[in-house]
C-alpha cells in the first residue's frame, strides 16, 4: 500500500508541474460503512459459525467484534461466532476501528437440536431424509417386529389366490416411480383450504400445511390416485390428499383427505376410507431412499393385491371388496418373507428391502397389482437393483396371523362434544377470541374456518367478520359436529 501511495504522489506531483496553472481537484473521501458477510445465521445451541467484515471507505480494515445481547453466545476477535447453550434470537456486531460511529449487525437465530431421529429434526423438502425419524410411536402396527409371529392358518389358500408364482414388483425407483412425499414446517408455511370431491364425510377438515409445489403422484397431468402426501415436521402431523388437483389461489381439492398425528397410535374411525382404501396412511408405508442408504428399513411397507375380501382387519379401518371368501385377502393383512429365504445374493439396495419384508412385513392397503410394494421416487435409486425382488415369488412369503377379521364395522360409543364456547362472544375488529371444548369418546378435534386439527381443550381464534366456527371431533365410532359464533363489531 506504501508503493503504490507513493505511486500516486509522483503522478499528481508530474500532473501539476507541467499543467500550466491547471489545477486538480481530489475526490472527496468516501465514508466509511461496514457490512457483514453472511448476512445472518441459524445455529443449533453451542454451534458455530465465522462471520467476515468488510471495511468501505477506508483502508483501515480492523473491526472490535461483540454480541449485542448478554447472553447471545461470544465471538472471538477474528468473527468466530459460538452459539449459547439456550435457544434465542441474537445479533453479532462489527464496529470499525477506522471510525467507531460505523458498525454492522447480522442476527443469529438458535434452536436446540432435536435429538436423533425427532420429528423435527426431518429435513425439509420434497423426498427429503427423516434423518432416522420413524413415524408413529414404537408399538404402532406399522412398527412392529413381526418375524417371531405365527403364520395364519389360511396363508397357503391366500398366497395361492393372490399368486403363488408371481413375482414382487418394487412400484418406485428412478424419475417419477412411486408416491412422492413433501417434508415442510409449519412455521414457514401457511395452511390452506382443501374442497372434498367425493368422500367429505369420511375426510379430515382442512385447513392444510399444503405448499403450491408439492409433488403429486405420477405428476401434474396424471389421472391416477394423484395422491399428495405432506409431513409437518413443527406438529408431526401427516396430511394425505387423494385425487389432489391444485387451484389456482394456492388452495386444494381432494376426493379425500386424512390427517395422521404421528405421535399417537389413534385410528380413524371403523368404516372411514383415508387417502387410501384400507383407511390406513400412505406415507409409513413407503420405501424411502433415506432409510436404504441407511442400510435399513424399520417398518413395515405398502403393497397391493387385484382383489381384497369384503373385510378389513386392523391396522385398516375400511374395505373395498365385494367377495367374501375367506381365501381372498382382507384388507390391513400382513404378509412377510419367510425367514428361510436367503437374500444374502441380493444387490445393496433390494437386501435392505427383502431384510425389512422378514422383520416388519408388508400391510395389505389398496387394490392393485399383485404384490406391487410402494415407495417413494428418488432418483438415487438402482432400477437394477430393485429389479431383483421379482425373483421373490409369492410362495417365499406367508401370511401374518390375523387378529379380528371385521365383515362389518363394530359398534361402540360415540363421540360427543358437550361443550364449545368462545369468550368472549362478541369482540372489536382486531381483537381476538378464545374456543374452548370438552368431549367424550373422541381422539381427534377439528375446528374450521381458519384452524384445522387441534389438542388440548382451547384455541385462540382472529376473525376479521362474525364468523360461525365448527368443531368435529372423531373418535372410534364416528364423529360428532357442534357451532358457535363470534359476532365482530366494527
Amino acid at each position: 500500500m506504501r508503493a503504490m501511495g507513493w505511486v500516486i504522489w509522483m503522478a499528481v506531483g508530474l500532473g501539476t508541474a507541467c499543467g500550466g496553472g491547471h489545477g486538480s481537484t481530489q475526490p472527496a473521501p468516501q465514508a466509511v460503512s461496514v457490512a457483514i458477510a453472511p448476512l445472518g445465521a441459524s445455529l443449533w445451541t453451542g454451534g458455530t459459525q465465522a462471520f467476515l467484515a468488510t471495511v468501505t471507505g477506508s483502508t483501515n480494515q480492523l473491526v472490535t467484534w461483540s454480541v449485542v445481547e448478554a447472553s447471545g453466545g461470544s465471538i472471538s476477535a477474528a468473527g468466530l461466532y459460538t452459539a449459547p447453550g439456550t435457544a434465542g434470537n441474537f445479533h453479532v456486531k462489527a464496529v470499525s476501528a477506522a471510525d467507531t460511529s460505523k458498525s454492522a449487525q447480522a442476527p443469529v437465530s438458535v434452536s436446540v437440536q432435536p435429538p436423533p431421529g425427532a420429528c423435527n429434526g426431518a429435513a425439509p423438502g420434497i423426498g427429503a431424509s427423516l434423518q432416522g425419524f420413524r413415524p408413529f410411536p414404537a408399538d404402532n402396527a406399522w412398527n412392529r417386529d413381526v418375524s417371531a409371529d405365527p403364520a395364519d392358518p389360511n396363508s397357503t389358500a391366500i398366497i395361492a389366490f393372490i399368486g403363488a408364482n408371481t413375482g414382487l414388483h418394487p412400484d418406485f425407483g428412478t424419475g417419477s416411480i412411486g408416491i412422492p412425499y413433501t417434508v415442510v414446517a409449519s412455521s414457514s408455511q401457511a395452511k390452506v383450504p382443501v374442497a372434498f370431491t367425493a368422500y367429505g364425510d369420511e375426510s379430515d377438515p382442512g385447513p392444510m400445511p399444503i405448499p403450491a409445489n408439492a409433488l403429486v403422484e405420477g405428476g401434474n397431468a396424471s389421472s391416477g390416485d394423484r395422491h399428495v402426501l405432506v409431513l409437518d415436521r413443527d406438529t408431526c402431523v401427516l396430511y394425505e390428499l387423494y385425487n389432489a388437483h391444485l387451484k389456482t389461489d394456492g388452495s386444494w381439492t381432494a376426493d379425500a383427505a386424512a390427517l395422521w398425528d404421528l405421535k399417537s397410535n389413534a385410528l380413524r374411525p371403523y368404516g372411514w376410507t383415508s387417502a387410501d382404501a384400507a383407511g390406513l396412511p400412505v406415507f409409513p408405508g413407503l420405501a424411502r431412499y433415506d432409510e436404504v442408504a441407511a442400510g435399513a428399513i424399520t417398518h413395515a411397507l405398502r403393497f397391493t393385491v387385484p382383489t381384497t375380501r369384503k373385510a378389513y382387519v386392523l391396522p385398516a379401518t375400511h374395505q373395498a371388496g365385494s367377495n367374501t371368501s375367506t381365501s381372498v385377502p382382507p384388507m390391513g393383512m400382513r404378509m412377510r418373507l419367510k425367514a428361510g429365504v436367503d437374500i444374502s445374493a441380493y444387490p445393496a439396495q433390494a437386501q435392505v428391502v427383502l431384510a425389512a419384508l422378514k422383520r416388519y412385513g408388508m400391510i395389505l392397503a389398496d387394490n392393485g397389482s399383485a404384490w406391487y410394494i410402494t415407495g417413494a421416487p428418488d432418483d438415487r435409486w438402482d432400477n437394477t437393483q430393485l429389479a431383483t425382488l421379482s425373483r421373490i415369488k409369492g410362495s417365499d412369503l406367508e401370511v401374518v396371523q390375523m387378529g379380528t377379521v371385521y365383515t362389518s364395522d363394530p359398534a361402540g360409543p360415540a363421540p360427543a362434544i358437550t361443550t364449545f364456547t368462545p369468550s368472549p362472544g362478541t369482540i372489536a375488529n382486531g381483537a381476538s377470541a378464545q374456543l374452548s371444548w370438552a368431549s367424550t369418546n373422541a381422539t381427534r378435534w377439528f375446528i374450521t374456518p381458519e384452524i384445522g386439527w387441534v389438542t388440548g381443550t382451547s384455541v385462540t381464534v382472529h376473525p376479521t367478520a362474525t364468523t360461525t366456527y365448527t368443531m368435529e371431533a372423531e373418535g372410534p365410532y364416528g364423529s360428532a359436529t357442534r357451532t358457535v359464533q363470534v359476532v365482530v363489531t366494527p
